[in-house]
């Protein structure tokens, strides 16, 4: 009976208003993760760390990039579980919680493509070129894009969520694409810069310093959409009309 109950417990936080109660307290101490794990990584991926033995200083860029080119593509797997959430229940705190996302998902894949472009330049000789894994990296920021102003233009609330969440989980599917795109086509995109059994020789600081990036951003993304969370809460609770009031006396 107790299990029972703590199950059930659970679902106190899919209501915005308990949601909304606990979320200063997770924003507060993700926030305070972000604001030391970001100076260590950089520290260690700038300052600590080797240099490339073939690429030289250039390959710090990694530092940023491969984190940033993670989190685009968990940011939208993430939004994609909400985004089925909210259509299969008809809840309304995982249709919110994706819209927050998409945001921070759009800023993460654009610093991954434009960290790359710099990364590129020395690399290939070129800014951009259409390759395989940056070509589905772009889609992917069309699809964030697109996400976001299907939802701004459309009026009706529970219809931007329903339609935006048909989209985001049409183009989940671009996800394998990015990750696999290497391996599928020739592709001028080196393959996975960290990944166990790889095979590729890296010093263990180098290893450290996209960890902790990693981290950062993780904990910056959820510090920032549950911040963001908040305020689609308050919006939504304001453009609700409010009861009309009844008199207690008749009309004459």
């Amino acid at each position: 009976m107790d299990d029972h109950a703590a199950r059930l417990n659970w679902f106190r936080y899919a209501s915005p208003k308990t949601f909304d109660a606990l979320a200063p307290r997770l924003i507060r101490g993700f926030a305070l993760a972000a604001l030391v794990l970001a100076p260590c990584g950089l520290y260690i991926g700038l300052v600590a760390a080797p240099a490339d033995a073939v690429q030289g200083e250039v390959y710090r860029i990694m530092f940023i990039h491969v984190p940033a080119a993670w989190m685009s593509m968990l940011v939208y797997v993430v939004m994609a579980g909400y985004a089925a959430l909210g259509l299969i229940f008809n809840a309304r705190l995982p249709a919110m919680m994706a819209l927050a996302l998409a945001p921070t998902g759009a800023l993460f894949t654009f610093i991954a493509l434009f960290t790359g472009s710099l990364w590129g330049r020395p690399t290939w000789g070129a800014w951009w070129v259409w390759d395989a894994r940056l070509t589905s990296e772009l889609i992917l920021l069309f699809l964030y894009l697109g996400f976001i102003a299907l939802h701004a233009a459309i009026d009706d609330v529970q219809r931007a969520d329903r339609a935006c969440a048909v989209l985001v989980l049409a183009g989940v599917v671009n996800i394998p694409v990015i990750y696999f795109s290497v391996q599928w086509w020739y592709t001028l995109h080196q393959g996975a810069s960290f990944s166990f059994g790889s095979g590729v020789s890296m010093a263990p600081s180098m290893a450290y310093g996209i960890v902790v990036m990693t981290l950062a951003l993780w904990c910056y993304a959820i510090a920032i959409v549950l911040a963001r969370v908040r305020v689609i809460i308050r919006t939504r609770a304001a453009a609700v009309p409010a009861p009309p009031q009844h008199s207690g006396g008749l009309a004459r």
